[in-house]
């Protein structure tokens, strides 16, 4: 019997295109030119100047501005305008659910993912969409709609496995950034508070932004009774009665849970988003994306 593909609908890319000018302000900080990587480019062309950032090279110091301002200035060219977004996305089997919301946590993500992605094709950017359980599944950068149609159809048919381990992927996918980026993680970060503060502290010294991905269910545990949960990455189940003082409990720990994730993400200048995948994919992007000027 056939595998059925993941629902990975783009529809929501037109209403991307239609808004254009609209996203265009919403996000122009995010893309490319405004902020400095930790390597100059060297391009034909200077277009400007700006501070020293630690790990630019000694050579594009302009030293008669020194001179005049006291203050280390670099050169910049062209090829700086160009920024890379690495997108890492939970492919674990935790992201296979799908309770009340229309689509699964992995197919609510990936739509995420191909809007970023989107957007930085739209802008001559590279975007990177590379998946993610207890290690990483690197993916190069690309450019162009046309690569991107081709890793929605990648995303489509991808199989869900295994745990997660964001510390250890992390800790790999790190050592391949180069330049000061944006780094955008989509999961439901249902793991240990350690582990997110480990990648977190990794990725800090790029524009940094997790995006939490919850089902309906799981955030209101909307049900009374005798109950079977079943964890879909360990495959431990085990049988209670949900009470009320139950789903006190257990919402009194999802709520700890994402503040010290937001905690976190806080204290290292990152953005943090929870979106059920009950939330318009259009309304959650622009929520996330647009407010980070």
């Amino acid at each position: 019997m056939e595998k059925a593909r993941h629902k990975i609908d783009i529809d929501f890319l037109r209403q991307l295109d239609r808004y254009d000018l609209y996203v265009k302000k919403r996000v122009s900080t995010v893309y490319a030119g405004n902020r400095p990587s930790t390597r100059s480019g060297h391009g034909i062309d200077t277009i400007g100047y700006r501070e020293y950032y630690p790990g630019d090279e000694m050579k594009d110091i302009d030293w008669k501005a020194y001179g005049r301002t006291e203050k280390f200035y670099v050169r910049q060219f062209e090829e700086e305008k160009t920024l890379t977004v690495h997108i890492l996305l939970d492919t674990s089997r935790s992201m296979a659910y799908k309770g009340k919301g229309p689509v699964s946590k992995y197919e609510y993500a990936a739509m995420f993912a191909v809007g970023v992605s989107y957007l930085a094709a739209r802008s001559n950017d590279k975007y990177a969409i590379s998946l993610f359980t207890d290690e990483p599944e690197i993916h190069g950068a690309s450019r162009g709609t046309a690569s991107l149609l081709r890793t929605v159809d990648t995303l489509s048919d991808c199989v869900l496995e295994g745990l997660t381990d964001l510390d250890a992927c992390s800790y790999t996918y790190a050592k391949m950034i180069r330049s000061r980026s944006l780094v955008v993680i989509i999961s439901d970060f249902m793991e240990d508070i350690s582990h997110i503060e480990a990648a977190v502290r990794r990725f800090s010294e790029n524009d940094l932004l997790l995006i939490q991905i919850l089902d309906p269910f799981e955030t209101e545990l909307d049900m009374t009774g005798d109950a079977r949960f079943h964890d879909m990455e360990t495959e431990i189940e085990f049988k209670t009665y949900v009470s009320e003082s139950f789903k006190k409990g257990y919402h009194d720990a999802l709520n700890e849970h994402i503040g010290n994730i937001s905690a976190v993400c806080g204290r290292a200048g990152a953005g943090f988003y929870t979106f059920t995948t009950d939330t318009p994919i259009f309304d959650a992007f622009l929520t996330a994306v647009g407010r980070r000027l």
